[in-house]
């Protein structure tokens, strides 16, 4: 189980890259473009959705690796005992608010495909494709919040805390800042 998970979150990684590779390529068809007079027809609008594709589809691998903005001022300080039990309390809040996200994420990318949503840029095209990466990655940043629910609910440390402790280790202190 283990392995399928990390390589979800790795092909989740793999697709915030290729949106962000995506991007690069509408950016380069532009400039190109504009020096030949023309334009690329709903570019602005494909460089927004694949924006928002890169950051959700980067959630899970980034929260696994301990990568995502996290205060730990207080909770480093605590006795072990008392930390497993606020990392379970925190994780568990998290899995609750991200289950809403992702109930009602996908609740209106639902609504878009039934109604036939287009956008309203220069080219109408169905707005519930794009929308699918927002549910989609906080979905995964959910499976990844309670995949590190379970480990610290089995007594492991968190693997978020371990990357960051690897890091640190090793003089990297690149995620910290």
């Amino acid at each position: 189980m283990r392995r399928f998970l990390d390589g979800v979150y790795t092909l989740s990684a793999g697709l915030a890259a290729l949106s962000l590779l995506g991007i690069f390529l509408v950016m380069m068809a532009q400039v190109a473009l504009r020096e030949m007079n023309k334009q690329l027809p709903g570019a602005d609008d494909i460089s927004a959705y694949l924006c928002v594709a890169t950051t959700f589809f980067a959630l899970a691998a980034t929260f696994k690796r301990g990568e995502l903005i996290r205060v730990g001022m207080g909770i480093d300080r605590l006795p072990p005992g008392v930390r497993r039990v606020q990392e379970l309390f925190v994780l568990a809040v998290a899995a609750g608010i991200l289950g809403y996200v992702v109930y009602w994420t996908t609740q209106d990318m639902l609504f878009s495909l039934e109604i036939e949503e287009v956008a309203q840029g220069t080219v109408p095209f169905p707005l519930w494709i794009p929308k699918i990466a927002v549910p989609a990655g906080s979905g995964l940043l959910l499976v990844a919040i309670l995949d590190e629910f379970f480990t610290v609910l089995g007594g492991q440390k968190p693997g978020y805390v371990t990357a960051a402790e690897e890091r640190a280790a090793a003089g990297d202190f690149s995620a910290e800042v």
